[in-house]
Order: structure tokens, then sequence, then C-alpha cells
């Protein structure tokens, strides 16, 4: 239950923000708590009966094994000398456990025989010392075996991690949209990743347990047939107390992962300092605690009854397993009344079930664990097969399938048009599709524009034109290359992004430029190196991107220039303005030098002479680029080769802006508007 009680204990900080509510509210049961969250039957939040009839007490004998062959091999993969060690150890200390235990006959033997003192002792001491040399080989072989296990673990965590990271970041976009794909990807982050290295430790307990347990049951058996049925007698209790417990746990687990999650945003919305200004400024403080400590209350209402029941469990085994013990005694009693063991085998007999019994408690506690961890672990691999799944399969990099795509047509390094043809997209359940037979095209060194009302589908347009969500009806093609049949990776290589919403990330100014191309990367402008200590030496690829963007103004005024750590929550770091942060974002995209770029939204942190000037710059760098603008400062679009106007998800009006204005259509009237709110004929003209 260690498991249980250290979530219990990290939640407990959580709830400790809402103590001040939840006194006002007192005690609650489940039924109350979850009156007060019609979301969870709303939004069918716990509809797992696949999974929870999964969890019977029969089920457990059956994937028992199953788990630890899972473990085995996990720990195999992450090191195998380490594996081997662990194993062969504890083997090796269970048989010089069952050696002690049968050399302890030989003492108590001697000493039940007749004569004087000391000569019993004199012959009893040989069996002594192989006692004491089986103790000591014993001891030493399990402080190897525990050496071996703590080197296994941390190579456990690191295998796994990468596993569930090398999926997250590769997945198909439109699972990241999916909210059954985030709910698995939650338990699978929280629990079943952090339950990898712990079925394998508990799944050694199982190994080194049984190896106990079949030292003293071997004991027992040379000594007597009977004794062994009688030892085995004490684990059915707590053994079904223990298997039941962890399925109570289990399906609790489930039916709190999506309140979890809530409470986990939630969370992160009040502490992050991105958000703080505006619930000071919006009084959301209330709310926010109010909407947090509805479901803390409700978790902590069916953990406090989780606790209940558990608790009658373990009580309920504990009793039954003493009437076991006391039988087993009074047999072995019985057994030495009649004469059916001489004296000196009961005594080895009762070191041997104590021995056993101490063996079959650490067996049974480590199967529960294994098997408990075993469930969360599940879900780690449901999750990362599931997400594997969601990866174009069009042999990425490194894969074994990547020589399947040396037959197919390459995506060429430039291109001369990209085509869009008849494209359908529908977001993971949404009712109708974002996108309906879309059709465009873009050539080599043009400015296309696309323009619409907000929801009108320009940044999913684009997304399926950068190869980051698959249409479902339709295709685009690079020259002729649909892009379904060519590695993702190869798509992205070639385009570069500069969007309204970017990431801060928390790296030196010169990282944030440079990070999205690592040498050898380049497509269009060959390979890029991100080296020197400082704007004296450095990379000139990365001058001319900060230059083009004005980063360089940006990063003038920080005050280890490119090596400032942009994260005010580290020592010497700095914090960007918006604007600044549109820089860097910008320079990022110029930096890529890539054939397409992509600028969605890019002005929306900037001011007038800032945007001004950024289209300007996105003007020069593009020299014989493809550049696709989504704007909805029309402005920004006049000058641009051509304008596709999209309206619900379909292309409406398409021309340049002459064209446009004098067609009348949703364009024009867009623009006309713009233009009185500027109290002019026209726009500035960007």
């Amino acid at each position: 239950m260690g498991p249980r009680r250290e979530r219990r204990d990290k939640d407990r900080g959580e709830r400790r923000g809402s103590r001040g509510l939840g006194r006002k509210r007192g005690r609650r049961d489940t039924r109350t708590a979850a009156s007060a969250l019609p979301e969870l039957s709303t939004h069918n939040w716990h509809a797992r009966t696949g999974e929870l009839a999964e969890t019977g007490m029969s089920t457990m004998a059956r994937r028992l094994p199953s788990v630890i062959a899972q473990a085995a091999g996990l720990a195999w993969r992450a090191s195998r000398t380490d594996t081997i060690v662990t194993i062969s150890l504890n083997l090796l200390a269970g048989i010089f456990t069952a050696f002690g235990l049968l050399a302890t006959t030989g003492v108590l033997t001697a000493l039940f025989s007749g004569g004087p003192t000391p000569g019993r002792v004199r012959e009893a001491l040989p069996s002594l010392a192989l006692v004491a040399g089986a103790a000591a080989l014993r001891a030493g072989l399990q402080a190897g075996a525990g050496w071996a296990q703590a080197r296994l673990e941390p190579q456990v965590e690191r295998l796994v991690e990468l596993r569930l990271y090398e999926a997250t970041t590769a997945v198909h976009l439109p699972a990241l949209d999916d909210s059954d794909f985030l709910d698995e990807l939650k338990r699978a982050r929280s629990r079943g990743m952090l339950a990898a290295p712990r079925v394998v430790r508990h799944a050694v307990d199982v190994l080194t347990g049984a190896v106990g347990m079949t030292a003293a049951a071997g004991t027992l058996g040379v000594l007597h047939p009977l004794l062994l049925p009688l030892l085995l007698l004490t684990a059915l209790p707590e053994g079904w107390a223990s298997v039941r417990s962890a399925r109570m746990g289990y399906l609790t687990e489930l039916a709190l992962v999506e309140v979890v999650r809530r409470k986990w945003i939630l969370a992160d919305l009040m502490v992050e300092r991105r958000h703080a200004a505006e619930i000071r400024s919006f009084t959301m403080r209330p709310f926010l605690l109010e909407e947090y400590d509805r479901f803390a209350a409700y978790q902590r209402a069916v953990e406090l009854d989780l606790a209940r029941r558990q608790t009658l469990a373990r009580v309920t085994g504990d009793m039954l397993q003493g009437v076991a013990t006391a039988a087993v005694y009074v047999a072995l009693g019985l057994m030495l009344w009649q004469g059916a063991v001489p004296l000196a085998v009961a005594g080895t007999a009762v070191l041997a079930i104590k021995a056993g019994q101490t063996s079959l408690a650490n067996l049974v506690f480590a199967v529960n664990q294994c098997y408990e961890e075993g469930l969360y672990f599940g879900d780690y691999l449901a999750f990362c097969d599931a997400a594997e799944a969601r990866i174009p399969r069009r042999a990425l990099p490194g894969e074994a399938d990547a020589s399947e795509c040396e037959d197919r047509r390459r995506l060429p390094d430039d291109f001369a048009r990209i085509q869009v043809k008849d494209v359908t997209f529908t977001y993971p359940g949404a009712d109708s599709p974002s996108l309906h037979g879309v059709s465009l095209e873009l050539r080599k060194g043009e400015v296309v524009a696309l323009v619409g009302e907000n929801g009108s589908g320009k940044t999913t347009l684009s997304r399926v034109m950068a190869g980051l969500y698959d249409p479902d009806e339709g295709e685009v093609r690079w020259d002729g290359v649909p892009l379904t049949g060519v590695p993702p990776q190869d798509v992205w290589q070639r385009v570069a992004v500069i969007a309204q919403e970017y990431t801060h990330w928390p790296m030196t100014a010169r990282q944030n430029i440079t990070m999205g191309r690592g040498p050898g990367t380049g497509v269009g402008g060959g390979a890029h190196t991100a080296t020197g200590a400082g704007s004296g030496d450095e990379d000139p690829a990365v001058l001319a991107a900060a230059r083009a963007s004005g980063a360089d103004e940006v990063v003038a005024d920080l005050a280890r220039g490119y090596d400032t750590l942009l994260d005010r929550r580290f020592q010497g770091g700095a914090e960007l303005s918006g604007g600044q942060w549109q820089r860097l974002a910008v320079a990022r995209g110029f930096y890529r030098d890539a054939p397409l770029l992509i600028c969605d939204e890019p002005t929306a942190a900037l001011d007038a002479r800032a945007e001004h000037l950024l289209f300007e710059r996105i003007r020069t760098h593009a020299d014989g680029r493809t550049v696709l603008l989504i704007t909805h400062r029309l402005a920004s679009v006049r000058y641009a080769d051509r304008i596709h106007v999209l309206k619900h998800g379909r292309v409406i009006e398409e021309g340049d802006h002459d064209t446009l204005m004098a067609h009348g259509g949703l364009y024009a009237e867009l623009y006309s508007l713009q233009a009185a709110a500027y109290g002019a004929a026209d726009p500035p003209a960007a």
C-alpha cells in the first residue's frame, strides 16, 4: 500500500491550498461529492467498464506471470549484466538458506542427544560452523543482489521515459486534440511511468520471496511431508486480502483519473506566473479555489471510502492468518506428541516455519505490489503501443522499415509548386469538418495569403500543407509527391513556422533561435552550427537571423547576450516582453532557412511600428522562398501575389487585392471595415 500512501502524501500538499474552504464544507460521503460534480456523468469521465472487468481476483494468477515476464524483459533491455547478477545472486542466497536450515537439524540433534553438555556442544560445533557460514554467505549474496538491483532501477527509468517521450513527440498532431488520448497520457505519465521501475523491483522481490519460500518449503518437505501443506495454509488469508486491496486501489485510480487531471490543470492555473495578473485583475481567485475544492472534496471522499474498505480487507486477512498460524502449530504439536517427528526435527521445523512465514509474507506483499504496479505499468504499455500506432508510419529515420522508402519518390529539397486538392479535415471528436474540399496552389517565390474570420480554417489548412495533419480526404502534393507517402520529418525540415502561439523556451537566447535546426539538418541553405560564447564569435547565420527579425536589439540589452537564460525562475535568468519573445520566434523561423515559410498571425504581440517593420523584413527575407501568410491585418496582404479567402472551411474567393476589392465580396467587406477603423480610404500599407 506504500505507493498509494506516497500519492496521498503528494496530493496532501495540493489539498492544503483549499483547506480553508474544506473546513466550511465539512465531511462529505461519496454520494454527496458525486452530486457536487455533475460533470462526471455528463462527460462520461469514468466509463471504463472493460478495464474494470479485467481486474478480478481470478485474473491475477493468469496475469502475474506476464507482468513478471514484462518486468524481466524491461530489466533485460535496461542492463543484461545487472539483471543476470540480481537473479543469480538471489538464487544462490536461497540455496544457502535451505542449506543453513538443514544444517540446523544437525545442531539440534547433537544438543538433544544424551551425554555431558560439553560433549554435546563439541558435537554440535561442526554443524554450527556450517550454519554460520551459510548465514554469512547468504547475507553477502543478498547484499550483492541488492547492489545490482539498485543499479538496475535508474536504467529502467531512463528506458521507459525515453520510450514515452519518443512516442509523444512523434505522435500525429491530431492525437493531442483527442481527450481520450490525453487521459491515457495522464495515466501513463503519472502512475504508469513511475510504476515501471517499481514493477521491476517487486518482480525481483517476488523472486527473492519465492526463493526463500522454496528453501523453507524444501526443508520442511525433507523433514516431513505433512509439514509443507501446513506452511502453505498460512498464505491464503494474506494473499486474498492483498489482492482484494490492490484491486480496490486500481479501480479507484481509474475512477479518479479525470478528476486528478482537472485538479492538476487548476493547480497550474493558480501557480503559473503567466496567469497571475489576470487572476488578480479579474478577481478569479474565489472561483478557481471553489472549482479546485469541488474536485479535491470528491477525491478526498472517494479515497476515504477506499481506506475504509482496504482496512476492513486487511483486518479480515490478518485475523484469518492468525487462525491459520495457530492451526499450524497445533498440528506440529500433535505430530510431536504422537512421535511422528523427533524433537530435533520439530525444532528445525519451527525455525523453518518462521523463516517460511517471513519469506511468505514478503512473497505475498511482493506479489501484491507487483500485481498492483503491473496494472499501472499495463496502462503505460498500452498507451505507448497506442501512441506508437498513431505515429505516421512513413518510414521514420532510423527505423527498420526506412529502407522501404528508397524506392519511393523523394521530396524535393526545394519545390516548384505545392498543390492542395479537395482537402477535407475533421478534428477528433468534432461534429463537422474544419476544412471542406479545399483546393489551392502555391508556387515557388510567391507570397500567398490566407484570410478570413476566426474559425474559418486558416491555421488548420496551413498545418495540413505543412504535413502536421493528414487530410481525411484529398491530398497535398509537393512537386507531384503526396505528403502521405514520405516521412513527416522530410516535410517538417522544409518548413519554417512563425506562429502567433509560440513557446517561451526556458533556454538561452541562442538556443531559442537555433534549437530547431542542428548541424547538418538544413535543406535550403546548408548546415549551420550554433557555437560561440558571445557575439564576437557568434555563428553568422544566427546574427543574420537576429538582424533580419530585430532580435539583435533584444539580445543587445541582455546581460550575457546570446548566452542569457530566458527564464526568471532560474538564477541569472531574464524575462522578455511579448514583443521581444515574438522577435526571437521570428528569428527562429528565419534561421531555419526553409523553402516554405508559414507566418501565422506573426504580429499579434507587436505594436504598429514593429508590425510594419516585421512585414518588411519577411518580404526581404523571402527573396525566392515561398511565404504563406495568415493574418487578420488585411493591410499586410495588399501586396500578396494571391489571396485566398476562407469561410467555414471553404475557399470562397481568391485573387489579388485589386481583383478581390472589385469583386465586392467578403474580403472587400473586411478590408473596408478595417480601413474605416483607420479613418482613411485605405489602411496604412505595411
